[in-house]
């Protein structure tokens, strides 16, 4: 086995009421689409925003192809080639969209430089998106698209996406299913939340399952079906739908 893009080694994150993570541990390989599963409140985000330096754990090691790193903010986990869309967008709807991408850059490219990369990164990926549209003209998918394209601006080594199909029509799930498959194929590393259990078995190479904080199984989904998943994921049998 080569060495993890990234390994989260241990993680520990207590709240007052609860304990998000504990003891967990999760590696991602180069050019892997690997997904992080489980319910509400197992605690797949909290691990992903520790990565992304969104929070902070109590205890446990972060490392990059092999080298233990120190992530205190997203500024740092984007120097380390980590890039993050949330669930929840963060666009200014009176802006445009090429604005929009233009003020989350750290280095003050001028706007029209901007929006060209915008063109050829759209272009190179499939995600076709006009950039001086204004973003409240836009539709849930391509505002997604729109989160997508400013994060592989920056090039990134690790992509993490939150429940990145919950807003998505089956035609956009399958369009973003490309665009992560070109990614994996480039060496991007993908970590994908989501509890869509079809979906991980047709995306995935791999799949850490969590329940209350805990990894309850690192598995091949491509190797097991929806059932033993929601095993993992619930630590019950999945109920039955009784037909009347």
């Amino acid at each position: 086995m080569s060495t993890p893009r990234l390994r989260l080694a241990h993680i520990i994150k207590r709240y007052p009421a609860v304990v998000a993570n504990d003891d967990v541990t999760l590696a991602v390989q180069p050019n892997e689409i690997h997904a992080v599963l489980g319910e509400n409140g197992a605690g797949k985000s909290t691990l992903m925003k520790i990565a992304f330096g969104a929070v902070q754990p109590d205890a446990g090691t972060i490392e990059i192809d092999g080298a233990t790193v120190q992530i205190r903010n997203p500024q740092e986990a984007r120097a380390h080639g980590i890039a993050m869309v949330f669930q929840h967008f963060s666009l200014f709807d009176t802006l445009t969209v090429a604005e929009n991408v233009w003020l989350g850059l750290s280095n003050k490219e001028p706007l029209a430089q901007v929006t060209q990369r915008i063109r050829d990164k759209a272009g190179e990926y499939g995600l076709p998106i006009d950039p001086a549209r204004p973003v409240h003209s836009l539709s849930v998918g391509e505002r997604q698209r729109v989160e997508i394209i400013r994060a592989l601006l920056a090039e990134p080594k690790i992509l993490i996406l939150d429940e990145p199909t919950s807003v998505l029509t089956p035609q956009a799930v399958q369009t973003l299913f490309l665009t992560l498959r070109q990614l994996a194929l480039e060496g991007c590393s993908i970590l994908y939340i989501s509890h869509k259990l079809d979906e991980i078995r047709e995306l995935c190479h791999g799949c850490t399952v969590m329940r209350a904080g805990k990894v309850t199984g690192v598995v091949d989904p491509r190797q097991e079906s929806n059932a033993s998943l929601s095993r993992l994921m619930i630590g019950a049998e999945p109920p039955q739908l009784v037909h009347r």
